[in-house]
């Protein structure tokens, strides 16, 4: 039987955070360079920029950072949007838009990294606490998430012979960029808390240390990792409810 070679043993991993521009993708992005990894970053706001939802974009910056550095070891894919509405409500563009950023994007990201990622290496998606607990309004965004957490399945299934692993971590509430305006609303911070028996909010440092993790455990795959404070045990807070109740 061969043995894939490991990428630990490389003098130093490749690893290429897609959506590390900012908020929890910038915090892997410095938490692997500090581990070790030469670390390239992709996003709308980088030269040249990639949009996950064009595959053409997708392909070239995945190839690129192969013939740039000879190899990809980590593939770490964090772009994400979302949007709030009720389903009888909701235009079916913005659902599309979710949906095609946060799964059909996920879905090109592991079709291109699974084409050229080195044997023995990672890819690590990020979720959601949403992939696994709804939330009123927010259905496009939970939609999407969940089937992302289903694609890691399958993927993991379909790399493993290689030894390529396939995992995901699924954040609570964490505060960055993305979610600072939502906590401006009055209730919502409070409603996560009174949900997470930690009795707090997450740092994007610490989702970071999780990807760290997934990026070396050379016998875990197929993972969503629930990271979250505990909120998956209890319920998910009433977004929507508050947002009405503060702007009619």
């Amino acid at each position: 039987m061969d043995v894939p070679l490991d990428p630990l043993d490389q003098p130093s991993r490749v690893a290429l955070v897609i959506g590390g521009a900012s908020g929890i993708g910038a915090a892997i992005a410095v938490a692997l360079d500090h581990d070790g990894c030469t670390v390239v970053v992709g996003d709308l706001a980088t030269s040249p920029p990639v949009d996950v939802t064009d595959e053409a974009s997708v392909e070239a910056l995945l190839a690129g950072v192969v013939t740039e550095h000879g190899r990809v070891d980590v593939v770490v894919n964090s772009a994400g949007v979302s949007t709030l509405g009720l389903l009888t409500e909701l235009d079916v563009a913005e659902f599309r838009r979710v949906v095609d950023v946060n799964l059909t994007g996920a879905f090109l990201v592991l079709k291109h990294a699974g084409r050229v990622v080195a044997d023995g290496g990672a890819i690590i998606s990020l979720t959601s606490l949403n992939a696994r607990q709804p939330g009123t309004g927010m259905g496009a965004y939970c939609a999407a998430k969940a089937g992302l957490a289903m694609l890691t399945e399958v993927a993991a299934l379909e790399l493993g012979a290689r030894g390529v692993r396939v995992n995901a971590i699924s954040p609570g509430l964490v505060i960055t960029p993305l979610t600072a305006p939502a906590m401006d609303i009055a209730g919502i911070e409070d409603d996560y808390l009174d949900n997470t028996p930690l009795g707090r909010a997450g740092l994007p440092e610490e989702v970071a240390e999780a990807a760290v993790y997934l990026a070396k455990a050379q016998w875990l795959t197929g993972e969503v990792l629930d990271l979250n404070g505990g909120a998956h045990l209890r319920r998910y807070p009433d977004i929507h409810g508050h947002v009405v109740k503060a702007f009619g």
